[in-house]
């Protein structure tokens, strides 16, 4: 799916759009892969445009080993997509001009992916969908965690209240 799609749905802005969040993001990035022992490099560029990359992953059927090595070549050895599309395309067996990414079907399909994920309400990466409850970030693992131990986790009082309060202030616009 396409985030800049979701903040588009949501009316909302990115974190690397707020530069004191942008700032404090990386480095929590920075701080949990090497607290948790991950091969992580800031790519040299962020924000980057991702839409090649998505299309094309779309276009290949988004197998795991294709989205884990694109993943780790621009995560994980830090290397932008935009600037070295070739030497991506080469990891994942593909060539650099190829058809994928202007295909009007893997267009839609990606277009469908993300219209989906805000039909269900993600506004966020990563979002993970357990049953129809949805967890956001990292930092939600454990929240998660303790709703597979316990199914009726949000059906507790306090969470039934939590989910009913009323909106007090709302800001303009």
């Amino acid at each position: 799916m396409l985030f800049a799609g979701l903040l588009k749905h949501w009316g909302t802005k990115g974190p690397a759009e707020l530069p004191a969040k942008r700032t404090h993001t990386y480095r929590q990035c920075v701080w949990s892969a090497r607290t948790l022992g991950i091969a992580f490099q800031m790519p040299p560029r962020h924000p980057f445009n991702p839409l090649k990359v998505l299309r094309l992953l779309t276009g290949l059927g988004a197998p795991r080993a294709a989205v884990e090595s694109a993943f780790d070549f621009i995560w994980g050895e830090g290397r932008d997509p935009d600037l070295e599309w070739p030497a991506l395309c080469e990891r994942l067996g593909v060539a650099a001009d190829t058809p994928l990414i202007d295909d009007p079907t893997v267009k839609a399909a990606l277009t469908a992916q993300t219209a989906e994920a805000c039909a269900v309400g993600v506004w966020g990466v990563p979002t993970f969908r357990v049953r129809e409850a949805l967890f956001w970030g990292a930092d939600t693992l454990p929240f998660m965690a303790d709703f597979l131990a316990d199914p009726a986790l949000f059906e507790h009082p306090d969470m039934r209240r939590a989910d009913g309060a009323e909106i007090g202030v709302e800001r303009r616009r």
